[in-house]
């Protein structure tokens, strides 16, 4: 698998699939912006890793996605890979949803995916090259009780994955999405806490109960889906656009 491509930007690169995807492109010897708004947690994951370099934004303040922009192909050149991870979840009945927490996942999740990678667009188009990765969900190719916001935020991350795809068909960069089940991270360890509080179960119960949510009844690993976005951002995979590819464990 050859990457010629040379500087990407990861959002949410402090933990779980981000950190993954960023330590698997700079094991590839790609130069790694990661940015999040914990300081601490990416520096530590820049730390000691010379292709790796932190810097605090906020995916859903278009000024300050455009100040890292900057900042950073300043640097390091422009971005020719744009991995848009940055993303958040919360579960409560429709009907008990509030208009301020659906804004605020439909913000982060949906429109800090924009707002991450509209920047590259116009470059990425000029030069012919680029890849752009969006990590949305198996909750974007199907409906799941409790969690509307999420749901509808993630199949907005495919809707705008097709739809940057066709209006780039002919330049030479692709757009693609990741849709994994459950994964082994942060988020998942969240919502385990959720499930106790609510519900009195142990962690290994509501662990195994979101286990068995996926197909083969086993978590997904950070690792298996950054080895999808690995080969999605190679050289090999030029012909794949506008496709939403399902780490799933199984059918759904």
């Amino acid at each position: 698998m050859t990457i010629s491509l040379t500087h990407a930007l990861v959002t949410g690169g402090a933990t779980g699939i981000g950190k993954a995807i960023a330590e698997a492109l700079a094991k590839a010897g790609v130069e790694v912006t990661i940015c999040g708004r914990r300081k601490e947690a990416l520096d530590a994951v820049a730390q000691g890793n010379p292709k790796i370099h932190a810097m605090t934004a906020d995916v859903t303040d278009e000024a300050s996605v455009e100040a890292l922009y900057r900042e950073a192909e300043a640097a390091r050149g422009p971005f020719d890979i744009v991995v848009a991870n940055a993303g958040i979840a919360s579960s409560a009945p429709a009907h008990k949803t509030s208009l301020e927490e659906w804004k605020r996942i439909i913000d982060v999740n949906l429109t800090g995916a924009f707002l991450t990678v509209r920047p590259a667009l116009a470059g990425m188009a000029e030069r012919k090259r680029g890849r752009i990765v969006f990590i949305a969900s198996v909750a974007g190719l199907k409906g799941s009780a409790y969690v509307a916001p999420y749901v509808a935020s993630k199949h907005g991350v495919i809707g705008l994955t097709k739809s940057l795809a066709a209006e780039l068909l002919k330049t030479g960069v692709t757009v693609n999405a990741i849709c994994p089940a459950y994964v082994e991270t942060e988020m998942l360890e969240q919502s385990i806490a959720r499930v106790m509080e609510k519900t009195g179960r142990s962690a290994e119960e509501a662990r195994q109960n979101f286990a068995e949510f996926n197909p083969n009844h086993r978590l997904i690993k950070p690792e298996e889906v950054a080895a999808a976005a690995m080969w999605l951002v190679s050289d090999e995979a030029i012909s794949v656009t506008g496709q939403p590819v399902a780490i799933s464990g199984g059918p759904l």
